[in-house]
């Protein structure tokens, strides 16, 4: 049964979409139609008010507190402060109200202030004026009152207030030009058209007395899809019916360029434009270690019930003899006595809870949001990875994978303009078998002295001339190049050699590459005027087409066309593609020679086109234009009609030639790769284009190596076998080798051993992938995941952008769950960034949507070395010893409130005052470890670059894994067991004040609390490798403001804070050589064990970091100038020492 009528149904039915239609119909100016035209049916639109900001004055309270308390840490810390007031518990409610009361604040407050911001930006663009007609005369009001019908009048270099159908210019041929940038980050200027039949309204008073419908599709957030149709009535006529697209859409964030004025009519507005649809944000991702974090307080949350319910069980049994339960000093009520046993149990486990809750740290959230938060913007600081040329940094668009750079196993880049540079040079083209070589034009820029063609071959027939010259035309008018307009220039360019160079404009390099190239071929491309397309040939005669139909490019077709008519009448289908896509439909020419040729070129790694023709007789065309044109206007499946339509006239086709354009690979994208692989990272290169060209980019960027033996999994090859025979015999080939071999050996980089590289294409993809008929496809998709993980690098050619994406997802999450990072700079990237755990867009010349959709961007792929393998080990260091720490440190807070009980019959006593409780981890132990996470360098940034297999020390989440987790509460358990047995010891039966007194429960716990302050500080100062003076006093200044505050809090320094419990506590605990010697002591021993770890680790199994920085010890200190840490940290990080 097909469920899709049924999902349609409740789609519409079931999510409050009861008015829901598939198109909506607009009244241009708000005029009804005429009588019996169709019925005027008045539809209710969203105003044009822009929203971006998330709460208002009234809501902002409740709905902050509801989001904030949806964390689960911030839910938790709210419970235990709520049982901590309606119970009577150990430790005071500001103990943990106070923490919790901070972190909220301090979240509402940044939140608050980002959404403020967005109010201003929205009001700013809600009351811009805006021109609009009414009753033929312009009116001027704001851009939020704007409606769905208005006609709009936008001038040049003005933003378009909503999304508008083009009506007419001031141009006579009824074009603009506007900049997407705001959009999608294109700067280039891109051509819109106006409907044919209001593109000679020009005046407020001719656009007025437009009577026209429009239908479209209702509003969807793909900027570049776009389908409707304009009704335009005449008084006598029926109405005349035109199909509208995106070429006739101008979106609100674009801006007109080079037009003096347009009309438009606003068919959607505020949240309905497609510009406030993209706002939505992507879905969000974790990082292994946050998730690693989240284990292990669940961990902690475990440990925190265990001792609840000891201490619990333990009480009672204690209190079980009956002087105990009531001791002559403290007897109970008549009502205490009679209470509900487990009602009373239940609640002194509560009590526990609350005593020992500070296990689970409230503010490391909060001091991980501010480490990455503020460690993000050492990317952007990075003066080496901004890119002069471009004028152009890196950009970090989230802040919560900083660490997962770090973590990277598989990296899936794209190869045009990522690799490459996307920088186009025409290099040859091959007529009928014969090959020319037009001397270099890159860019506009002609090398000097040059002129004529290279031939290769001897000179064509007279026949083979008619061809060659066709061939020229043929890429001067098929393409969608727009010539950048020149005031100074009235009338037809001239060619190069006249002194006058054309500028070419397109979103394509390649068609510009093309265009430039048969320009030093003889054939200038002038320009398009009034629908006609003019060039000028050899003899340096105008000749004029007149553009009759574009069939334009898609990804699936590969492919393009158009129709023209020449000034003799005859009449054109010029078709350009991939040789894939135009040798099946090719019947006539020199197919045999133009292939070879072809496939010689991409083995070279040129790219290549075919281009191919065909005469129209009229009768043929007629029949095109009303193919065409049902498929246009069509409202429902008008991508399927116009694909079946194209299919059908791009068909019997005569064969031209073949052209080849040059794509240079970037600067130190080779240098990148075999870094990356050195440092244990698979890199997958995932293209469009087809393998041989492919194949070569991957030789030249060193993906593959001259040993490397190339396994092919393509559509050629299954045809002669079957997948299931390729499969395993690849499986057999790799396998066979790879035996004795572990996965960090599979880098490609070892001479000595046999070096594997798969080539897949989309095809054979789209097999391994797609279900058996059994209802499987499991068994091949793990053969073929284990031929990928025995290979050093993998090429996937012909891929479709969907393709790309479930390539990332099968290798995402495949057994070993490895972090995924894909890398590419065009639209068709953004799947597959999206896809992997990290996506970074190269900020390219395919415009911004990668960049636009990443979590990162770079100007360059060779950025990519320092941002993962400096960057990333930092980042990673520098959190897990955070995370870590924290919950050392914690451990060793709460441990001796556990012991303490054992000493205290079990009646919760706190062992700490209450002011230590609530700024043990606000205050006296939260920013040394915060700087730390921020300006931690273990190895200096050189010694990073220069060995990249040191990322492989910290792969695998190797700083976070259960083993090193369990060291470091067993390092806090033993600490703990230090503080307070030492103490407990030293002071047991004697006497330590001069007068002869014993010190109390408060001096006692004091003494504990300050052993552990100075022992957990100190033991982070012994885990810091980089020392500057700010490391220096924070961690020394730490510790003073401890001191200084215990002073202040005994009454000692202002005296009437003489808070009861804790007055002159602390000086008299100073005051006894016992306490001093205890402290200095029992700090001492608390590093030792930690310390000699460290020294046997380092002398008998060193790691590649270790004996790293043990060879820079011996060498002179590393400064702070060579920091990449930023301008920032250069100007305040004076003389750096490491230890």
């Amino acid at each position: 049964m097909d469920c899709s009528l049924v999902r349609t149904l409740v789609h519409r039915y079931c999510a409050g979409e009861e008015n829901w239609v598939d198109s909506r119909t607009i009244y241009v100016g708000h005029r009804e139609p005429p009588p019996g035209a169709e019925a005027y049916i008045p539809q209710r639109y969203p105003d044009n008010r822009i929203v971006s900001s998330k709460y208002t004055f009234w809501n902002f309270i409740p709905k902050n507190l509801f989001e904030q308390f949806r964390r689960v840490a911030n839910f938790y810390f709210l419970i235990i402060f709520l049982v901590q007031l309606i119970i009577d518990t150990p430790t005071s409610p500001v103990t943990s109200g106070l923490p919790l009361f901070f972190v909220i604040t301090v979240t509402a407050i940044k939140q608050g202030y980002e959404d403020w911001l967005r109010h201003k930006a929205d009001n700013a663009m809600n009351q811009c004026p805006v021109h609009f007609i009414q009753h033929g005369k312009l009116v001027r009001k704001q851009s939020r009152k704007l409606r769905v019908g208005d006609i709009v009048m936008v001038k040049e270099d003005e933003t378009f207030p909503c999304d508008l159908i083009f009506l007419s210019s001031n141009r006579g041929d009824g074009t603009c030009h506007v900049t997407t940038a705001s959009l999608d980050g294109e700067s280039s200027h891109k051509t819109h058209y106006a409907v044919q039949d209001t593109k000679g309204f020009h005046t407020e008073e001719d656009i007025g007395g437009l009577h026209a419908t429009i239908e479209c599709e209702q509003p969807q957030p793909d900027l570049y899809k776009f389908v409707g149709r304009i009704n335009v009535y005449s008084d006598l006529n029926d109405p005349v019916v035109r199909p509208l697209g995106s070429e006739n859409l101008l979106l609100r964030g674009a801006t007109l360029k080079n037009t003096e004025k347009i009309f438009g009519v606003a068919i959607y507005t505020g949240m309905e434009t497609k510009m406030a649809l993209n706002y939505q944000s992507k879905s969000q991702k974790r990082s292994a270690v946050e998730k690693s974090m989240n284990a292990f307080l669940i961990v902690y949350l475990c440990i925190l019930i265990s001792k609840a319910l000891i201490n619990t069980v333990l009480k009672y049994m204690w209190q079980s003899e009956p002087f105990r339960d009531e001791p002559w000093y403290n007897q109970k009520t008549e009502s205490e006595r009679q209470r509900n046993l487990f009602l009373k149990a239940f609640t002194d486990f509560l009590a526990f809870m609350v005593l020992f809750n500070y296990i689970i740290p409230v503010s490391m959230y909060v001091t991980v949001e501010m480490q990455k938060f503020l460690g993000s913007y050492f990317i952007t600081w990075d003066e080496d990875m901004f890119d002069e040329e471009t004028g152009e940094g890196p950009l970090v668009n989230t802040s919560d994978l900083n660490e997962e750079l770090g973590q990277v196993e598989y990296i899936f880049t794209d190869k045009t303009g990522t690799l490459t540079e996307n920088n186009m040079e025409f290099k040859e083209c091959c007529i009928e078998g014969h090959v020319y070589v037009p001397h270099v034009i890159c860019n506009g820029q002609v090398l000097p002295e040059s002129s004529g063609i290279d031939m290769i071959d001897s000179s064509p027939s007279v026949n083979g001339r008619e061809r060659e010259e066709l061939f020229f035309r043929a890429l001067c008018l098929c393409h969608t190049v727009q010539v950048k307009d020149d005031d100074s220039v009235d009338g037809p360019r001239k060619s190069p050699d006249g002194g006058k160079s054309c500028v070419y404009i397109s979103s394509s390099p390649d068609e510009v590459a093309l265009v430039e190239g048969v320009q030093r071929l003889g054939f200038t491309y002038l320009r398009l005027k009034d629908n006609y397309m003019e060039i000028l040939n050899r003899e340096n005669h105008i000749e004029r087409f007149e553009l009759l139909e574009i069939l334009s490019f898609d990804s699936v077709r590969r492919r393009m066309s158009v129709i023209v008519k020449s000034a003799t009448g005859e009449i054109y289908l010029f078709c350009k593609g991939a040789d894939s896509s135009i040798f099946p439909r090719v019947i006539e020419g020199k197919v045999d020679q133009i292939r070879a040729r072809v496939e010689r070129n991409a083995v070279e790694g040129l790219r290549t086109l075919c281009v191919a023709y065909k005469r129209l007789i009229q009768e043929e065309y007629e029949g095109i234009c009303k193919l065409l044109q049902a498929a246009k206007v069509a409202l429902q499946d008008r991508e399927k009609k116009l694909a079946e339509a194209y299919e059908q006239i791009e068909k019997d086709l005569t064969l031209l030639g073949a052209t080849a354009v040059e794509d240079r690979l970037q600067e130190k994208a080779a240098d990148t790769i075999e870094a990356l692989q050195k440092a244990g990272i698979k890199v997958w290169v995932l293209t469009g284009d087809k393998m041989e060209t492919a194949a070569a980019t991957c030789y030249a960027c060193k993906l593959f190596r001259r040993n490397t033996q190339l396994l092919e999994l393509t559509t050629k090859r299954i045809e002669e076998q079957s997948l299931h025979d390729v499969l395993f015999e690849l499986s057999k080939t790799v396998l066979r080798h790879s035996g004795s071999l572990t996965r960090d050996n599979l880098s490609g980089l070892s001479a000595d051993m046999q070096d594997y590289g798969l080539i897949i294409d989309g095809a054979a993809l789209s097999l391994i992938m797609k279900p058996r008929e059994d209802g499987s496809s499991g068994n091949y998709r793990e053969l073929f995941l284990e031929i990928c993980r025995s290979c050093s690098a993998v090429l996937c050619c012909r891929m479709a952008p969907l393709q790309k994406a479930q390539i990332v997802k099968l290798i995402k999450f495949s057994k070993e769950h490895p972090i995924t990072l894909a890398i590419g700079d065009g639209a068709n990237d953004v799947s597959m960034i999206l896809e992997a755990h990290v996506g970074i867009g190269v900020i390219g010349k395919e415009g911004r949507q990668a960049a636009r959709n990443s979590d990162y961007a770079i100007p360059k792929f060779k950025h990519l070395k320092k941002m993962l393998l400096v960057h990333g080990h930092f980042y990673y260091i520098r959190i897990s010893e955070l995370v870590q720490y924290f919950f050392y440190k914690n451990v060793c807070f709460i441990f001796p409130q556990f012991l303490y009980q054992f000493f205290c019959g079990f009646s919760q006593q706190t062992l700490y005052d209450t002011a230590y409780l609530t700024l043990y981890n606000i205050s006296f132990t939260s920013l040394p470890i915060l700087l730390y996470s921020l300006m931690e360098q273990h190895v200096g940034i050189d010694v990073l670059k220069r060995d990249p297999t040191l990322y492989r020390d910290v792969a695998k989440n190797a700083l976070l894994r259960w083993r090193v987790f369990i060291y470091w509460t067993l390092l806090g358990l033993f600490d703990a067991l230090v503080f307070f047995f030492g103490a407990y010891f030293v002071f047991e039966n004697t006497t330590v004040t001069s007068n002869g007194q014993i010190f109390g429960n408060w001096t006692f716990g004091t003494l504990v609390f300050t052993v552990m302050v100075f022992t957990v500080t100190l033991k982070l100062a012994l885990d810091t490798h980089y020392w500057t003076w700010i490391n220096h006093f924070v961690i020394w200044g730490s510790l003073l403001f401890y001191v200084v505050f215990s002073l202040l809090w005994g009454g000692v320094i202002w005296p009437f804070l003489n808070y009861q419990r804790m007055y002159y506590v602390f000086i008299q605990m100073l005051s006894s050589g016992p306490a001093w010697l205890a402290i200095v002591l029992l700090v001492t021993i608390s590093l030792l064990p930690d310390v000699l770890k460290k020294v046997l680790c380092r002398q008998l199994w060193p790691t590649a970091t270790e004996r790293v920085q043990r060879g820079v010890k011996h060498k002179a200190p590393v400064q702070a100038a060579q920091s990449s840490d930023g301008p920032l940290l250069k100007d305040l990080l004076r003389r750096p020492r490491r230890s």
